[in-house]
């Protein structure tokens, strides 16, 4: 609730620039400070030692800490926690119980939304302290990415529940194209306060609060199940839109744990 009340742009271009500052003196105390109010737990990363808040905040992992079930028809792109998810009605999405939301008003363009109507969609709430890089889910290609201009309201329960349409209103970007089927998709990185950027390596380059959009970049990058496709610079959330007949695995429901690289849809 706070940190919806202080100005979100500006905090969010303050923590970008603190987050970046290279000195142990400063690292190491801020690294401390973080993990007395989450639960930041290190033993998964490729290394114990950062330079950075930045340099924490975007770790890679261990080899083989996130299997890949390779099988499925589609697996988690990152770590989180499962939220809203069902087929898009009417043209709308959930953002919780009771809070729809257009899927033009998500993607911005109405020819893309037309191709997801009746389409799965399936929303993954990254918390603070979790590995933030996002992979792929499926086999396929992407074909474009739309970076979205935006705010940067906090995405956590509370804040979902009070502020409407809140993933339209969000500085996002949407990566598109096909899956190995021939199917349509698209996932769709939303940002939140304090994230400094959307790093996507498809496009080279990352998106942030300086970047005016909405700005459309042409692509044709092959991605393959549990490959890496960026990292977001703090936590946020992800919308995944795939094919109807992709169903949830039995057993996962709103509120599950999910790790990169477990199986998603079957």
């Amino acid at each position: 609730m706070l940190t919806n009340r202080i100005p979100r742009l500006f905090s969010s271009w303050l923590m970008g620039k603190v987050s970046k500052i290279k000195h142990p003196w400063f690292a190491q105390p801020a690294l401390w400070l973080w993990r007395q109010f989450a639960d930041l737990n290190l033993h998964e990363a490729q290394k114990q030692q950062f330079n950075s808040i930045h340099d924490c905040f975007t770790r890679a992992l261990k080899p083989g800490m996130r299997p890949v079930a390779t099988s499925a028809l589609g697996t988690s792109p990152c770590d989180g926690i499962l939220g809203a998810h069902g087929l898009v009605e009417d043209g709308s999405l959930l953002q919780v119980k009771g809070f729809p939301y257009a899927i033009e008003e998500l993607l911005v363009d109405p020819v893309q939304a037309m191709k997801f109507h009746g389409h799965r969609y399936l929303t993954i709430r990254i918390t603070a302290s979790m590995y933030h890089r996002m992979h792929s889910p499926i086999d396929g290609v992407v074909e474009q990415v739309d970076y979205i201009h935006g705010d940067t309201w906090n995405v956590n329960p509370v804040a979902l529940k009070r502020v409407e349409k809140l993933f339209c209103k969000n500085e996002r970007a949407v990566l598109s194209g096909k899956t190995a089927q021939g199917e349509p998709f698209a996932i769709v990185p939303v940002a939140a306060i304090l994230v400094a950027g959307i790093r996507l390596h498809c496009t080279g380059r990352v998106f942030n609060q300086t970047d005016r959009g909405p700005q459309r970049v042409r692509t044709h990058a092959p991605i393959h199940k549990g490959e890496e496709l960026g990292w977001f610079e703090h936590g946020s959330t992800i919308v995944l839109l795939v094919p109807p007949h992709w169903n949830l695995v039995e057993g996962l429901s709103e509120g599950s744990r999910l790790f990169m690289g477990q199986a998603l849809f079957e």
